[in-house]
């Protein structure tokens, strides 16, 4: 799960190193980052009240210069607030290396993915033709007293992704 765990010191972020080891060129771009009044969805994958204030990054996934993944991270404004996760700079090793570095580290995740057709503002983002689908994975991480500490919405042009899921069943842990 090399996008849910912290990386080793001065590596890159998972997404440019798995693009590179493909043969191909994985980048992404901040579109902005900052405070934000909580969307009532995202309120609620975060345990806060509705219009709370969190701290949010955008950002335009690529791959070989092609969008793939238009994606909104959201973070309890006391995690985030003054750290890199407000700033719209890349961050090395990426956020999760960053939170974990803060004191907060995923330990479950919790992901729902559904089907819709984007807005106009998605649709130009992915360059996608009209009536085309996106796929929406939202994801909850939560750390280890089941606090949630991130909430992503990721829109992915349904043509061009596979979402695979491999699962490890660990029966020594309950729950």
């Amino acid at each position: 799960m090399p996008y849910l765990t912290a990386r080793p010191p001065g590596t890159a972020d998972a997404w440019t190193e798995e693009a590179v080891a493909a043969g191909r060129r994985g980048g992404q771009r901040i579109l902005c980052a900052g405070e934000v009044a909580a969307p009532a969805d995202i309120a609620l994958m975060l345990g806060l009240a509705a219009g709370s204030t969190v701290v949010r990054r955008r950002r335009l996934i690529e791959l070989d210069d092609e969008p793939t993944e238009l994606t909104d991270t959201y973070y309890p404004r006391d995690i985030a607030v003054g750290t890199a996760l407000a700033g719209a700079a890349k961050i090395r090793g990426g956020a999760v290396t960053l939170l974990a570095a803060l004191g907060h580290v995923g330990v479950r995740v919790v992901e729902d993915v559904t089907a819709r057709i984007p807005r106009q503002e998605d649709r130009e983002r992915l360059r996608l033709g009209a009536g085309e689908p996106v796929l929406r994975l939202t994801r909850t991480t939560y750390d280890a007293t089941d606090r949630p500490i991130q909430a992503d919405v990721m829109l992915m042009p349904a043509g061009r992704q596979q979402l695979r899921y491999e699962i490890r069943l660990d029966p020594s842990r309950p729950g």
